[in-house]
């Protein structure tokens, strides 16, 4: 269903972003002939390809980049992520140009209780094109839409 919806966009330039259930070779292929980016989550509907981001950052090392949001919202949190090219020829997925991994931690102000989240992806976005900083902040703007849908449902 999302390729018919996109075909009524320009598209051109754009980032698309989607969670695990658009993380699809048909979509990625469609947006990149459109002149457009994707930008992907990796989750259990890909078992392999979530398995391979996840073991290529298994004992990853300093973050690519560090964000500490401001202290809103009654919690503090830290956005690490780190992003690499080694698997582009690896992963069997169309126009992968870098994987990521996002390591979210939360700690409620109130109540001291504290969380770990990981996120993994993929973009077509080359490290030139798209800095540690940018593919996060790509990122985070999915899921400021993804919010809405939460509340929605």
């Amino acid at each position: 269903m999302a390729i018919p919806l996109l075909k009524t966009c320009d598209l051109a330039g754009k980032d698309i972003t989607a969670d695990a259930l658009l993380t699809q070779r048909a979509l990625a292929t469609y947006l990149v002939e459109q002149q457009a980016h994707y930008h992907f989550t990796g989750k259990g509907n890909q078992p392999t390809l979530e398995r391979d981001i996840a073991l290529l950052f298994e004992k990853r090392q300093k973050p690519d980049f560090v964000e500490i949001t401001p202290l809103d919202h009654g919690r503090i949190e830290t956005r690490s992520i780190w992003c690499s090219t080694a698997l582009n020829a690896y992963i069997p997925f169309p126009h992968v140009a870098q994987v990521f991994l996002i390591e979210r931690e939360i700690i409620e102000k109130k109540t001291g209780q504290y969380a770990r989240e990981i996120a993994l992806g993929i973009t077509s976005r080359t490290p030139q094109e798209a800095s540690p900083q940018r593919v996060l902040a790509t990122n985070r703007g999915h899921w400021s839409v993804e919010s809405v849908h939460y509340i929605i449902d």
